[in-house]
C-alpha cells in the first residue's frame, strides 16, 4: 500500500506527532573513509536501528514495523529519492535491546525504485515480531558503526536512525557511543516513541524528547521527530525516513548547544535501573 500524501503535509507531520528538533551544524559531516573503487556511490547509507524492548508493547512493535514498511514504499519516499543526486539510497535494518541483543533483519539492500522498495518492506514485515529484555541505545550505536565499513557502499552521508521508548539503562553510556560515531563522521537521528504515560514498571521517563536530543543524537543537522500520538506514529517514521533521504533540515526549535548541561541527565536509565534493582 503506498501513501499518497502531499509533500507539505507530510513536513507538518511530524509537528502533528510533536515537535520535531535538530541540532544545527552548517558544515558538512567529514568523510571517515575514502571510497574505493569498487564502491557503489549512494545518496546516503541509512541504518534503521529499531528498539523492541519489553516497554514496547506488541501493538506498537507492530505498528513500528509497518509505518517503516509503509514509509520505504510511499511515493513521497520514492519521488525524493529519485530527486538525490545518485537516485538511490542503502539501507539495512536491525532490532535491538540489550548491549549484547541486536538482530539483523534486513542485510544492506539497494532501494534505488518501486521494485527494491516493495522488496525492502515485504522483507521487514515478513519476519516475526520479537521483544526482548534492557534498553540499551549505546549498545545499538556501536553495533551501527562497524555496519558501514562491512558494505560495499559508499554514501554521500551516513546516519544511523534509532528509534525507541525509554532511555539507555545498559552497557556503556550512550553519549560515550554517540561521540564515537560522531567521530566518523556518522549523524545519529531520533524517534523517541512517547504514545504511553511515563510508568516506574517500564522504566519510563518523563522528557524522553529532551534525552534523545540532548544525550543521543548528533552531528551536521540531526533531528528528533518525537511521536507523542499512536495515531500518528506512521506519519512521524514517514516524515522522518523522506527527511533523511533528502538530506532534509526540519523546521527547528531551540536545542542546547554542545557542551551545556543536558536537560536530563544522560545516565537516568542507569540511576532509574540501579534504584530498582541494585545492580
Amino acid at each position: 500500500m503506498r501513501w499518497y500524501v502531499s509533500i507539505g503535509v507530510l513536513l507538518t507531520a511530524g509537528a502533528m506527532a510533536g515537535d520535531v528538533a535538530v541540532n544545527a551544524a552548517p558544515q558538512a559531516p567529514p568523510l571517515a573513509v575514502q571510497a574505493k573503487p569498487a564502491d557503489i556511490t549512494v545518496d546516503v547509507e541509512l541504518v534503521l536501528a529499531v528498539d523492541v524492548s519489553y516497554s514496547m508493547d506488541i501493538d506498537e512493535l507492530t505498528v513500528q514495523r509497518e509505518g517503516y514498511a509503509q514509509a520505504i514504499v510511499s511515493k513521497e519516499f520514492l519521488q525524493t529519492l529519485k530527486a538525490g543526486p545518485t537516485g538511490k539510497v542503502a539501507v539495512t535494518y536491525f532490532e535491538w535491546a540489550a548491549s549484547t541483543d541486536q538482530k539483523v533483519i534486513i542485510p544492506w539492500r539497494i532501494i534505488d525504485g518501486p521494485e527494491s522498495a516493495d522488496a525492502v518492506a515485504a522483507e521487514i514485515m515478513k519476519t516475526p515480531v520479537r521483544r526482548a529484555s534492557r534498553t540499551s541505545i549505546s549498545g545499538a550505536i556501536n553495533f551501527a558503526m562497524p555496519l558501514f565499513e562491512q558494505n560495499q557502499y559508499h554514501g554521500i552521508r551516513r546516519v544511523i536512525d534509532i528509534s525507541g521508548d525509554g532511555p539507555n539503562n545498559n552497557g556503556m553510556p550512550v553519549t560515550v557511543a554517540r561521540d564515537a560515531a560522531l567521530e566518523k563522521g556518522i549523524v545519529i537521528n531520533g524517534l523517541p516513541i512517547m504514545v504511553k504515560e511515563p510508568s516506574y514498571s517500564t522504566m519510563d521517563i518523563e522528557n524522553l524528547d529532551y534525552y534523545y536530543e540532548d544525550c543521543v543524537i548528533g552531528g551536521p543537522g540531526s533531528f528528533v521527530v518525537p511521536i507523542k500520538n499512536r495515531e500518528k506514529f506512521r506519519e512521524a517514521i514517514h516524515t522522518k525516513l523522506v527527511m533523511e533521504v533528502a538530506g532534509r533540515v526540519p523546521e527547528r526549535r531551540v536545542v542546547p548547544a554542545v557542551g551545556k548541561e543536558p536537560r536530563v541527565n544522560c545516565l537516568i536509565g542507569e540511576k532509574i535501573w540501579q534504584e530498582r534493582w541494585g545492580r
